[in-house]
């Protein structure tokens, strides 16, 4: 069991705790990392307030000699920065030995789309709950994520109506939803027919569910706002449903529509638009989608791509 952390390193969490407001899980992720800190640090016999740059790089080193994964020795590096930078401002360093250090490179796995026949499968899968309005309510969800593109929190976040309050909202006789994305910024998405259609039938219902007082589009059995949580926990259950193999969650039908939007169209700007992209290289990596898919495509079928 290690140590327990110093005074000084206590009270350095206790700052991000009180003054930063970090997350938990964030909090006890740097507390392991300012424990290897100290217990490294004092392995070698150095006082923390004289580490250099070059102890910092040698445990680092020593954290992927341990298994620690690019991500972990990244979060690592990123607390003792932030200790550093604390103790500057409280004059009891000179210098941030962390500073200009960068942690290893992670490889970036690409976003995984669900094949086109899969998706559509599972757009077109009528849920088996007994409840008539949850049937019409899980229906629409899904038309609209993967017909939209629509990140889980705009989804959840849509009301039933436009309001200075509202985050977002769907205008049927436009066919066009409002959302509120990334950084509060609104963009405006088509909605096709299919999900237009599924929309009006979940409306139709939504009163059997919904309090009168909510302006939630999608409401839960209890009435009020649907979460993030029980939306991906009745995506995963539709998804079985449906057939599909692979684990399904809110923001594969993302990738989905972008991936398959991009296969038809070639469009990058305009699917950058769709989905709300601040910057273009966001959305090129559907580009590497599609290459993988022409490359299995080739391997499959090109007499010239069997191996030996």
């Amino acid at each position: 069991m290690p140590p327990p952390l110093a005074s000084e390193l206590q009270a350095f969490l206790q700052h991000l705790r009180v003054e930063r407001r970090l997350a938990g899980r964030t909090l006890a992720m740097y507390g392991d990392a300012l424990g290897w800190l100290q217990q490294m640090a004092a392995d070698d016999g150095q006082p923390l307030a004289d580490v250099q740059a070059h102890h910092v790089r040698a445990w680092a080193a020593r954290l992927r000699e341990r298994g620690l994964g690019p991500r972990s020795i990244a979060i690592a590096l990123a607390a003792w920065r932030g200790l550093y930078r604390h103790w500057g401002r409280e004059r009891r360093v000179t210098h941030n030995p962390v500073q200009g250090i960068r942690p290893p490179k992670a490889p970036k796995p690409l976003p995984k789309a669900l094949p086109v026949d899969d998706a559509v499968a599972l757009a077109e899968q009528m849920p088996s709950s007994a409840n008539p309005a949850l049937r019409a309510r899980d229906h629409a969800i899904v038309e609209l994520l993967y017909g939209c593109g629509l990140r889980v929190g705009e989804l959840t976040g849509l009301d039933v109506a436009p309001s200075p309050q509202a985050a977002g909202w769907i205008d049927a006789p436009e066919a066009t939803a409002h959302v509120l994305g990334k950084g509060s910024k609104r963009r405006s998405v088509p909605v096709g027919g299919p999900a237009l259609q599924a929309l009006a039938d979940w409306l139709a219902l939504r009163g059997d569910l919904a309090r009168p007082e909510e302006c939630a589009l999608f409401v839960s059995n209890r009435g009020t706002r649907l979460s993030d949580s029980a939306l991906r926990t009745r995506l995963q259950q539709l998804a079985r449903e449906a057939g599909l193999a692979t684990g399904v969650h809110p923001h594969m039908l993302r990738h989905s529509f972008a991936s398959h939007l991009l296969q038809s169209s070639g469009d990058l700007r305009g699917v950058q638009e769709l989905l709300g992209h601040a910057s273009i290289s966001s959305t090129q990596i559907y580009t590497k989608l599609d290459f993988q898919h022409l490359a299995k495509v080739y391997d499959a079928a090109h007499p010239r791509a069997k191996r030996k």
